[in-house]
């Protein structure tokens, strides 16, 4: 067995540091090494076999290590030649496939030739474990391994030995802890268990993962119940899968306050229901008082259908006074959203009507049946906090006159941001945002589908929705969008960072009339439990004003 690698290396730390010492070594073990070295106090032989082993760690058997003493204490380091993996021996027992057990054996991660680390060489052996215990087989145990290190040649011959016990396949579902739902609840939430498929690990953690996310359930444990599992004739062995979950109280109400750079100061109380008339329709309804908008809504969801689609239904009033324009709405219609994998599709119909009031501008209602469809993919490494990758949404709608609209529309509408990482603790965000309704005039068109801009979420260094089409003293929407924007984040620990940034862009009504407004300035990044929290000073090149803007800065 390889051993004295976890030999505890507390000996290598004091209590106070002693800013005379020297340390020699190659850059990289220097790099390696001196985070632990930081608080030495004294060059002892203690801390000279802790730094053994810790190079041991690394590869490096036969190092040649030097002090010296006095008022600067000098240790000199020469690691020696590195160990590599000069053998490995994979056996893998039990109840598996010929060629899924070569597979597995084929993926080992850890090498002939490669340097041997004692943290790549646990990583390969959790590794194959996983894969194993993922596909077919949730007893799998690592039995045995062996890392037998030659110092003197400079190889380890590794050696991992595992049983992979009986291969499991899917057996009923079996439900507990539900008492106030129809009892198809939980099936109607699964689509990729079934009796009598392979066991799959990922199939049990995503069906346990839409369960939490359902507004039912507080809490969920998806498992599959090995004790009761029958032998086959073949040798596999059928096990039933158990679902526990705990219900979520029947009626909540919460209250909240807050504060945007966007819509001012806000108050707001809201209601919701998991078990609408008993049937697990979900109740979400509110009333949201801002500054510049004040907000009454009520939706009704229902449980996904066959093709996991979640139907619903609701209506809404919304008033508004931003930038001298008045508007009074409200809309009622039908949705479906569906969930699939990275991508998200909402699909809905809403007539609404609108009444906007411009100052110095005559009173204009709209009344509309719009049609919508709107797609959203996903492909980043950490939904709340993405460090790498890139989101993408488009969105079409529009209406006729020929369909209970006042005006015939079409709106296009696009967005994306793509995270890009610069070594470890720097950040690159592109976004980028494009418009255009289609429309003989935009009169008549409800302001939903037409296009302002300015503010937190869009051009900084400027009012909320300041940028658009002058009509009177108010700025009103217009059929052209374009936004552009480059930010990069700094970050200075693992909570806070620091941003500089550049947005550009506008909304117009004709394109002849652009002029691109530009903002720029520095912020200050906080990584919260619900995301990074910014707080942004941007310069207007065309308001002529500093501009404060808080904002929760995920992907939409």
């Amino acid at each position: 067995m390889f051993r004295r690698l976890f030999l505890p290396l507390c000996a290598l730390l004091a209590a106070a540091p002693v800013a005379a010492l020297e340390i020699e070594a190659p850059a990289a073990i220097l790099r390696f090494i001196k985070p632990h070295l930081a608080a030495l106090e004294e060059l002892s032989a203690q801390q000279q076999e802790a730094v053994q082993t810790l190079l041991a760690t690394e590869g490096y058997f036969s190092p040649q290590i030097e002090t010296s003493g006095g008022d600067a204490q000098r240790l000199k380091i020469d690691p020696g030649p590195r160990t590599v993996v000069g053998e490995v021996n994979v056996v893998i027992d039990g109840a598996i496939d010929a060629a899924r057990r070569q597979q597995l054996i084929e993926s080992w991660q850890l090498t002939v030739g490669q340097p041997f680390r004692q943290d790549d060489w646990s990583a390969a052996k959790q590794r194959l474990l996983a894969d194993l215990l993922a596909s077919g087989h949730p007893g799998a145990k690592l039995v045995n391994s062996l890392a037998d290190i030659d110092s003197e040649q400079q190889r380890a011959n590794l050696t991992a030995y595992y049983d992979a016990g009986p291969y499991y396949r899917f057996g009923e579902l079996k439900v507990s802890g539900v008492e106030n739902y129809p009892p198809d609840l939980v099936g109607r939430y699964n689509r990729r268990i079934k009796a009598g498929d392979p066991y799959n690990e990922t199939r049990l953690q995503e069906l346990q993962a839409k369960l939490r996310a359902t507004p039912y359930f507080t809490l969920v444990r998806v498992a599959l119940d090995q004790a009761a599992g029958e032998t086959q004739a073949d040798g596999s062995v059928i096990a039933p899968v158990t679902v526990t979950v705990r219900e979520r109280q029947p009626h909540r109400m919460g209250f909240g306050g807050g504060f945007s750079s966007n819509t001012g100061g806000r108050v707001e109380a809201n209601y919701h229901t998991p078990n609408l008339f008993a049937q697990a329709w979900s109740l979400d309804s509110g009333l949201r008082l801002e500054q510049k908008r004040q907000l009454l809504f009520t939706d009704v969801f229902l449980p996904p259908d066959e093709r996991n689609w979640r139907n619903g239904f609701g209506a809404a009033n919304e008033k508004t006074d931003i930038e001298r324009l008045k508007t009074d709405r409200y809309a009622f219609g039908i949705q479906s959203i569906r969930q699939r994998r990275r991508a998200e599709e909402r699909l809905s119909l809403y007539w609404q009507r609108e009444q906007r009031q411009a100052d110095g501008a005559e009173k204009v209602t709209s009344r509309a049946l719009t049609p919508n469809a709107l797609w959203t993919w996903r492909q980043v490494d950490d939904l709340l906090d993405p460090r790498s990758g890139t989101v993408f949404q488009f969105q079409i709608g529009g209406g006729a006159k020929a369909a209970l609209s006042d005006q015939n529309f079409l709106r296009l509408h696009a967005r994306g941001q793509y995270f890009i990482p610069l070594g470890d603790s720097n950040q690159l965000t592109l976004r980028a945002e494009l418009g255009r309704t289609f429309a003989d005039s935009r009169q008549r068109v409800p302001q939903d589908f037409l296009f302002r801009t300015g503010g937190t979420g869009s051009i900084r260094g400027y009012d909320y929705q300041g940028l658009g089409v002058k009509e009177g003293a108010a700025v009103v929407g217009g059929r052209y969008l374009g936004i552009a924007s480059a930010e990069v984040t700094h970050w200075l620990n693992d909570s806070w960072g620091v941003a500089a940034f550049v947005d550009s862009g506008n909304a117009v009504d004709e394109l002849r009339a652009v002029r691109l407004a530009t903002g720029y300035g520095l912020g200050a990044r906080w990584r919260s439990p619900a995301g990074p929290l910014g707080v942004d000073l941007a310069y207007g090149n065309m308001s002529h004003r500093l501009h404060l803007h808080f904002s929760l800065a995920i992907a939409f």
